[in-house]
């Protein structure tokens, strides 16, 4: 069992930056991809970003591509995104999740974060 927990949203500026954290407790963080997805209201879950277990492999979705990054730290058992030049069209709830592999399918994760608010003022 994984508990995932967001932090590092909140409002910002159209061109800034933030970094959300996924901070993992329970046992096998390092063992699993991950993955972050977003949800804007009134719209479907979508794939932003996946990471293998080890870090080795990762990849964005191309409505981030160049301006996402996302890593790891399995010491730390916490995952990052790093967003950059934000527009208001990445305004969402960004979630983390743990799975097997890393995939742009949510259903293929095992475990979820509740999510943190990203806000993207024009």
């Amino acid at each position: 069992q994984v508990q995932l927990v967001e932090s590092g949203g909140g409002l910002v500026q159209a061109g800034g930056s933030l970094r959300l954290s996924c901070a993992a407790s329970g046992r096998g963080f390092s063992s699993y991809a991950m993955g972050w997805f977003r949800q804007a209201p009134g719209k479907e879950r979508e794939f932003v970003a996946a990471i293998s277990w080890s870090g080795s492999s990762a990849y964005t979705s191309d409505s981030v591509k160049g301006r996402f990054t996302i890593s790891r730290d399995n010491a730390k058992n916490t995952v990052y995104l790093q967003m950059n030049s934000l527009k208001p069209e990445d305004t969402a709830v960004y979630s983390c999740a743990a799975g097997p592999l890393q995939h742009t399918n949510p259903s293929l994760y095992y475990y979820w974060g509740q999510g943190t608010q990203v806000t993207v003022s024009s």
